[in-house]
Parts: structure tokens; sequence; C-alpha cells
């Protein structure tokens, strides 16, 4: 026997009356909430408006869990079809069993950002790079569901960290396995902090971050799938294509557009929008790309300029009036006296108006 080791833990589901409570499901939460309230911080720093992302989070969650499934059952598709199914098909829907791909879940929680992204008038890559730390976190927090549920474990080992699962999880006794659950939490623990650092010394913006984050994610995730065996009778079940499996594969192919994403960007330092237009008035960038606003703008203009225009002639008029009611002499023609309204403008033909005063004056001489 060992002489020391890290043990499964006996249950992973409690029951709350007869609701249950799963082990998994409250690591996933956790870590979403850990990642929301993160990126929301860095949000406000950055100068956006309080709430935006939590706002994104609701269809990047529900897209996100979609997509994370889907790519579990794509790539481990004998678990619940074909001769070697060890689940029933409909059982592709219990996602409380564990079983989520963080490709799939990055790839449609991706369109659900975007998508609101698009609506809130916000840029994408800025909310990608602020959400990049708190996904890696997230990540962290939620591999602990993997070891909850007694899945996703490596190779055997001898090494004294080496975990204990049951027989009924497909362990043998005696025998210990490398938790990757373990080395995957804290390589996306170092990630999350090594961002966040990165970020500050060199300020990447346009999406950068992010795809550092993919890149430092997928060199590690490449290694520790490696050591990952997913038994059913004493064979690995994973998908292998030359020798790799899957999910190497798509580590492999994620970390070369990510190294190609940040040389093709490198140069890009356009302005990126981060404030809602209409949110708090220093949106001025995004309004002015709003056609409504622009129409709004000039028939204001316009109304002004009229304004304006009005009242420069009735100064013009005032101006006169008064010039012509100032009298040298009784010799002098030139006065006129021109009624006023209620608020002091000019009402009437003022030239009309001149003249009638000029023949009663004449009169009166």
């Amino acid at each position: 026997m060992p002489l020391a080791s890290i043990p499964s833990p006996s249950e992973g589901v409690w029951y709350l009356g007869f609701v249950p409570i799963r082990a998994y499901a409250l690591c996933i939460v956790l870590g979403v909430v850990v990642a929301v309230w993160l990126s929301e911080r860095r949000w406000r720093a950055r100068g956006g408006q309080a709430g935006t992302i939590i706002d994104i989070a609701v269809p990047a969650v529900i897209f996100g869990l979609v997509g994370g499934r889907l790519y579990h059952v794509i790539t481990d598709w004998q678990t619940y079809f074909g001769p070697r199914a060890i689940k029933e098909p409909y059982q592709a829907l219990f996602i409380w069993e564990g079983g989520l791909g963080i490709w799939g879940a990055i790839a449609l929680g991706g369109v659900g950002v975007w998508l609101a992204c698009r609506r809130r008038g916000l840029s994408l890559g800025a909310v990608a790079d602020t959400v990049a730390p708190g996904i890696a976190f997230a990540q962290a927090i939620g591999r602990w569901g993997n070891w909850f549920n007694q899945e996703l474990y490596g190779s055997p080992t001898t090494l004294p960290w080496g975990l204990e699962i049951d027989l009924d999880h497909g362990g043998e006794p005696g025998v210990l396995y490398h938790p990757t659950f373990l080395y995957e939490s804290i390589w996306n623990l170092a990630l999350g902090f090594a961002l966040i650092l990165v970020g500050r010394r060199f300020a990447l913006h346009h999406g950068r971050l992010f795809a550092v984050y993919v890149a430092g994610y997928t060199f590690g995730r490449f290694w520790i799938e490696g050591l990952r065996i997913d038994p059913v009778g004493g064979v690995d079940h994973a998908v292998h294509f030359l020798g790799l499996r899957i999910n190497q594969w798509t580590s492999i192919v994620l970390f070369v557009g990510a190294l190609i994403y940040i040389w093709v960007t490198r140069r890009k330092d356009t302005e990126e929008i981060v404030v809602t237009p209409g949110g708090d008035g220093s949106d001025h960038q995004a309004d002015s790309a709003d056609p409504a606003h622009q129409a709004d703008q000039a028939d204001q203009a316009d109304q002004a300029d009229a304004a304006d225009r009005a009242g420069q002639a009735d100064q013009a008029d005032a101006a006169g009036d008064s010039g012509g009611s100032s009298s040298d002499g009784p010799g002098d023609t030139k006065a006129s006296a021109v009624p006023a309204d209620g608020d002091g403008d000019a009402d009437g033909d003022t030239g009309a108006s001149a003249r009638e005063a000029v023949a009663e004056e004449k009169n009166a001489r």
C-alpha cells in the first residue's frame, strides 16, 4: 500500500429533502460567480459601466453550457452511442453527471458574448481581454467537480500525491492515478494570475490578452491530456487520431491559432468602445456611429441656427428704431415710432410704421 495518497470523496451528491445538491454543479456555479465578480471589477477599472459584465454573462453562460455539453458528446460519442457505449443515448442530456468540453463552452459562449456586445455597441475584443483571467480562475474551481465525480483522472502512478479511485469508477485495488484534475486546476490558477500581470505590463488589447489565455491554457492542457485515461473495462475509451487524443489535437490547433492572432494584431491600436451608448455621457465615440443619434443632433443644430438668426434680426430692427427716434431739431423727419408687442419684439411692417410716424409729426407742426 502507498504511504501517501489523495482520497476521492465517497459522495458527490447530497440531498436537501428530495432536492439533490451536486458537488459538480456547485463547483461550476462557484467558478462562474468568481469569474463574473473579477471581470466586473476589471471592466469598471477600464472605464466601463457597472453591471455590463453581469448582463453579458447571462447569455454567455447559457450558450456556454450548451456548447460545452455538445463538444463533450461529440468528442466522446462512444460513451453514449455505438457498441461500446456505457450509457444510454438520452443520458447525453444529463449535464449534472459531468462532461463539459471547455472548447465547446468557449466557442458557443463566445457567440453569446458577441451577440450581447453587438446589441450594446461594445468592442468584443475589450470584453474578451477583460474576462480572460476570470475564465482561467473559473476553470481552476470547476475542475474540482471532476474530483467529486471521480472522473478524468490520469494513468497509474507511484507518486505520493496519487489519487485513489473507487472500483465503481474504474479504479483498481491498491492502484493510484495521476490527479489530472489537480494538475489542471493548479495550472489554470497560475495562468489566471499570469494573465493579470501580463495585461498590466504590456497593456494587451483587441483580444490579444485573450489569445494569450488560449495559448497558455492549451500549452498546459496538451501534456495534462496526455496523462489522462478514460477506462472502460480496463481500456482507454477516449477517441484517438494519429496516436494523440482529440483534445490534444484541438490544443495544438488553438495554440498555433492564438500565436498567429497575436502576431497579426500586434500593431492594432484603435480605440475600443467600453461604454454603452447613452450610458453616462462619455460615449461620444459610440454615439457618433449611430445614424439616429446623428439625425437628432442635426435637427437640434438646425433649430438652434434658426433661433439664432431670428434673434439677430430682432436685435437689428431694435437698433434701427432706436437710431431713427433721435431728433436734432424740428426739421428732422427721420424719427420713427415702432410699436412693440408684450415681449419687446418688433411687430408688423417696420417700414410702414415709420412712414405713418413721419406723417403724424408733419401734421402736428
